[in-house]
């Protein structure tokens, strides 16, 4: 799939939305991609979950870890696209775990898939998981990339596609300066 016909996903699916949004990282943004929209379809899921695999196809991935709950569906996918297992880490009092008996064994090799990218944070976050249990980190991917910045995870970072939106500090929001409500759509309230 090329760039193009990912984000097309996206605008067929009415995923990209327009307004003022708080989004998980804490920054504010007049646009959101509702990744869920597009995942709802299995086909459609599987086809992207099949890319970004292929991305991967010669680190012999052992497990595919996504962050809940933007990475769950993603991470399966994707694990199933490899033939491995796919896990996700989930907060507990603030802090990525993995909880419900999922483990990683000293030495796998570990691939985080991401719906979104936009700071990093949750990425880095199941990456000090990975590390904690004794995997290695073989790479990132995910769905769509929107940090300012290209992102070092210490790892290959891998995106279907990249899409600039401006994105703000509450204070230099424009929308708070106009008095706009705003939402926080994301999976961290």
């Amino acid at each position: 799939m090329t760039e193009k016909e990912v984000l097309e996903l996206f605008n067929k699916y009415s995923a990209l939305l327009n307004g003022h949004f708080k989004l998980s990282g804490g920054l504010h943004s007049e646009k959101y991609l509702q990744c869920a929209l597009v995942l709802q379809y299995p086909e459609v899921a599987e086809k992207l979950s099949r890319e970004i695999s292929q991305k991967f196809v010669k680190d012999k991935i052992d497990v595919v870890v996504g962050p809940a709950l933007g990475g769950v569906t993603l991470a399966y996918e994707v694990a199933r696209a490899v033939g491995v297992r796919g896990i996700f880490t989930e907060r507990q009092d603030g802090k990525m775990i993995l909880r419900r008996g999922f483990s990683i064994n000293k030495g796998e090799k570990a691939l985080i898939t991401e719906d979104v990218v936009t700071t990093g944070g949750s990425t880095k976050e199941v990456i000090e998981v990975i590390k904690r249990e004794g995997g290695i980190v073989a790479g990132v991917a995910c769905i769509i990339d929107r940090s300012d910045e290209r992102i070092d995870f210490g790892a290959r970072f891998e995106a279907l596609a990249r899409l600039k939106v401006d994105t703000y500090s509450e204070a230099s929001c424009p929308s708070c300066k106009k008095g706009i409500v705003v939402t926080k759509p994301g999976s961290r309230r």
